[in-house]
């Protein structure tokens, strides 16, 4: 009698934490649906983002490794450039079908697909499309005081170019991207001179490099 009261203890057990993961689970799909939509909304009211930028890279020891400064535009749909400059130069242009890196000090360019993995590249965020966010990432907001808000984005695919990425607004306005990669690196990417909506010419989206570099087509 023991023994089977026992169990039916233990099937009881078993049955609430089972069903209260499901509703956790539940919960957290619910919240990251609301998230995933806040951000989107916030991202789609950027007809154009132009900005200069300061990019720190951090390793697992908490040490600095690289710092670059650069710009970059982007303008809805799918237009995206991106400059560094030395002492690590490199260009980054999109065009919504296809995404050109011209490297200059390996005289050479790479042209890409626009394809899902290229899109999963958070900048791209500024331009690309947002409507499936939640599809994509989970995600997940805080807010801090009255004027600033926080999204961690994790995606849900392993093969993803980072393991989490978060979004910091000031007053709706995007400020900075810290992405951490699954050796622990973390990049941090800290906007100043920010002119949102401005009119950007389709001319900034084109990239031009001299005759003779080499030529690398992947998937383009």
């Amino acid at each position: 009698m023991m023994a089977s009261r026992f169990g039916v203890v233990f099937a009881l057990l078993a049955a609430l934490i089972v069903s209260t993961g499901a509703f956790a689970s539940e919960k957290e799909t619910v919240q990251s649906r609301q998230a995933a939509s806040e951000l989107a909304s916030m991202l789609k009211s950027y007809e154009s983002y132009q900005a200069e930028f300061i990019q720190i890279v951090v390793n697992e020891n908490g040490s600095r490794v690289q710092e670059t400064r650069g710009q970059l535009k982007a303008k809805r749909p799918g237009l995206f450039y991106w400059e560094t400059s030395a002492p690590l130069p490199q260009f980054i242009v999109s065009n919504g079908e296809k995404v050109e890196v011209y490297d200059p000090d390996l005289e050479q360019v790479t042209i890409h697909k626009l394809d899902d993995r290229v899109q999963t590249t958070p900048a791209l965020l500024l331009s690309g499309e947002v409507d499936n966010l939640n599809e994509t990432y989970r995600v997940s907001q805080r807010r801090i005081g009255d004027n600033t808000r926080e999204f961690t984005l994790e995606p849900r695919s392993p093969d993803s170019l980072f393991t989490s990425l978060r979004l910091s607004f000031f007053k709706g306005e995007l400020q900075e991207m810290r992405m951490k990669d699954s050796l622990s690196q973390l990049s941090i990417l800290s906007f100043d001179d920010i002119r949102l909506n401005e009119a950007v010419d389709a001319s900034a989206f084109t990239l031009e490099y001299p005759d003779g570099v080499d030529i690398i087509r992947d998937g383009a």
